[in-house]
């Protein structure tokens, strides 16, 4: 959430030669509304139910860089999908980093509304701990994303 993953996605995706696919994006799409409005208006187990079918879709798709939201891979069936059918690739971030950003994020992360900065952090530790089920994690903290994404070609070309 908030690491760079569209950003970084969509420089993999291109340099790969490989459709990206922002997941949260697409739902939006959809909906044609922000995912905070579809959280209000529908429900956060409307939005994860849909995201959940769209992922297990596409994620028996070749050729795709998908850009999961950061709540996306806490579920289950989920994050086996993807460990199963996917290179998943984890952009992880320290916290004092990643704090830096909160007051960009609160608007369009309904998880974040109303939390206080304690609240944000143990939310922040339980996600890393479910994150930490991955193929290739990536420290970001302090990196450029064109930096970010040379490294993940390079782990994604050595790889196959």
């Amino acid at each position: 959430m908030g690491v760079g993953k569209t950003t970084i996605g969509k420089t993999v995706a291109r340099r790969l030669d490989r459709d990206f696919i922002d997941v949260d994006y697409e739902i939006e799409k959809e909906y044609g509304m922000a995912v905070a409005d579809i959280f209000k208006k529908y429900g956060e187990s409307t939005f994860r139910e849909k995201e959940k079918n769209l992922i297990v879709s596409l994620s028996k798709q070749p050729r795709k860089v998908l850009s999961l939201g950061g709540g996306a891979f806490l579920q289950e069936e989920i994050r086996q999908v993807c460990l199963e059918n996917c290179l998943v690739i984890y952009l992880s971030m320290s916290f004092s980093c990643w704090k830096e950003r909160i007051p960009l994020l609160i608007p369009s992360r309904p998880v974040l509304q109303g939390k206080s900065e304690i609240d944000i952090q143990q939310l922040f530790n339980a996600r890393k701990n479910i994150y930490a089920q991955n193929h290739i994690k990536v420290v970001t903290d302090l990196k450029e994303s064109e930096e970010l994404a040379d490294y993940i070609v390079q782990k994604i070309t050595d790889k196959n």
